[in-house]
């Protein structure tokens, strides 16, 4: 049996990072290892089986809190006189110092400093700290082991930190298989989109995933607008959980905001996947993209730029359409047009000839499997 410790500074029931998290040390108790999860907040249910300890922590900017959040850590799992305290391992859902084992869903710091922001940027107290943050982990003197979800963030980590490639784990994807199309799929998207108040010939886009200005929502709100100076009855549902201010104001300035509906986080993705006709997910970074592979194993078709990293599953199962990561808002409208032309049948014989060979599944047992054996190492 192991003892872990599982560490993320905010877990809220809808985010990508957070469930992953949680698919893991659920994995693990199943596997008779106990785990405990410390984090600075948690939003939700407790899990069963899991021990959850919430480490207040305060400082000037998230760079700060971060760090200051890692040394409460340190000092909770080190505390002489808490002797069940004490883990084998400790895995980071953040980078911290000290961590056997990185869960590395983010894209590397580094590179966006050092490449795509000017001069004043790198020389900001944030940027220091969150480069710290990352050399504490990915540093050529660190001994942390990184479950790479993204392969091509390698080459970045080992320009910037000459990180080993043999600290490397590259993990396969990790998606819910009750994201499936149900077998009375046509029922589920005719009651989901009844309960919406959806008319029968709404052209429906879902924008799926917390964080939405990384994931693009304003270019998903200009494309609408498009769609709908096309003469097309468009209607864009927005899943996930992040503050829409910025963009409410912008479906009001292009006189779409009763077309935009902001549904907040939802339990109900799998009905949402068969109401939708289109994934739209032009983001500006996702280092992976999970909601991409659920989309594609219900049936739903995608349009998604090429800087996410799991867009290559989209091109090569021909269920939809990979666009460039500068793309105007014509090209993204043109995009969902061309995927509209082909009827709803088709798409779901694609993607379930898709879910039935691709090695989506699997990643929580993987990621256990990996700790295990580092664990042995040790």
């Amino acid at each position: 049996m192991l003892r872990l410790a599982f560490l993320i500074y905010r877990y809220f029931p809808y985010g990508g990072q957070q469930r992953n998290m949680l698919a893991m040390a659920q994995e693990a108790h199943r596997r008779g290892h106990q785990v405990k999860i410390l984090c600075h907040h948690w939003q939700g249910d407790r899990p069963d089986g899991l021990e959850v300890v919430q480490l207040g922590v305060r400082g000037f900017g998230n760079h700060t809190r971060m760090k200051r959040f890692g040394e409460a850590a340190q000092r909770y799992l080190e505390n002489p006189d808490c002797k069940n305290h004490v883990v084998d391992l400790r895995v980071g859902f953040i980078k911290l110092p000290g961590l056997d084992a990185y869960y590395a869903a983010d894209p590397c710091f580094a590179e966006k400093a050092k490449h795509k922001r000017g001069f004043w940027y790198r020389l900001a107290p944030r940027t220091k700290g969150y480069l710290a943050l990352e050399a504490a982990v990915f540093g050529a003197s660190s001994p942390t082991h990184i479950l790479e979800v993204s392969r091509p963030e390698r080459e970045s980590y080992m320009r910037h930190y000459g990180t080993q490639a043999e600290r490397f784990h590259t993990l396969i994807p990790g998606i819910a298989r009750t994201r499936l199309a149900p077998d009375n799929y046509v029922e589920v998207r005719a009651d989901k989109r009844r309960e919406l108040g959806l008319n029968p010939d709404d052209r429906v886009l879902l924008a799926l995933g917390s964080g939405f200005k990384t994931k693009g929502l304003d270019r998903s709100i200009s494309a609408l607008a498009e769609l709908r100076r096309r003469h097309y009855p468009a209607q864009l549902l927005v899943v996930g959980q992040d503050n829409a201010d910025r963009f409410q104001r912008q479906a009001r300035e292009l006189d779409v905001e009763s077309c935009v509906h902001f549904l907040g986080g939802r339990d109900d993705i799998p009905a949402l996947l068969q109401a939708a006709d289109v994934l739209i997910h032009p983001a500006y970074r996702e280092n992976t993209g999970n909601g991409l592979l659920e989309a594609m194993i219900a049936g739903l078709p995608v349009v998604a730029t090429a800087t996410c990293g799991y867009s290559h599953y989209v091109a090569d199962a021909d269920m939809g359409a990979v666009i460039a990561d500068t793309a105007d808002t014509g090209t993204i409208a043109s995009a969902v047009e061309a995927l509209w032309r082909i009827d709803n049948a088709e798409w779901h014989r694609r993607g379930k000839a898709f879910a039935d060979t691709a090695d989506i599944y699997d990643r929580p047992r993987q990621c256990v499997d990996i700790l295990e054996q580092l664990a042995a190492r040790t």
